[in-house]
């Protein structure tokens, strides 16, 4: 199951990325609260779509084979230090959008880093 959810998880992982590294203005202008952060940077939305890029691809990675469940547990932890950012944001009163924050942010990462672990006696070969 966890190899499923790592499968699952990584394909918007991966298109977030892309999006970041394809489409970074718009990107920028459709996801919400990203223009409240201030004016759009190119090359600090590239930097950090390849940071999402790479977290996708290790999940996709732990999905295709146990034995990469390490790199998957790298990707998923960049991905639980950028929701705790946003869980402190939320703490503060820092985002005005607090449901995307957990349903979109904060939830998903808490599965990837499950999902990036070895479930007891999962083949690891």
């Amino acid at each position: 199951m966890r190899r499923q959810l790592a499968a699952i998880l990584a394909i918007p992982t991966v298109l977030n990325g892309l999006a970041m590294l394809v489409a970074g203005p718009l990107w920028y202008e459709t996801v919400p609260g990203v223009p409240d952060t201030g004016p759009f940077n190119p090359h600090f939305v590239q930097d950090i779509g390849v940071a999402f890029l790479v977290a996708g691809l290790a999940l996709a990675a732990r999905a295709w084979r146990p034995r990469y469940w390490p790199a998957a547990v790298a990707g998923a932890s960049f991905l639980t230090a950028h929701a705790l950012l946003h869980l402190v944001m939320l703490a503060g009163g820092h985002t005005h959008h607090p449901t995307f924050d957990l349903l979109a942010i904060v939830l998903p990462s808490a599965a990837a880093l499950y999902s990036a672990f070895p479930s007891q006696g999962e083949n690891h070969a």
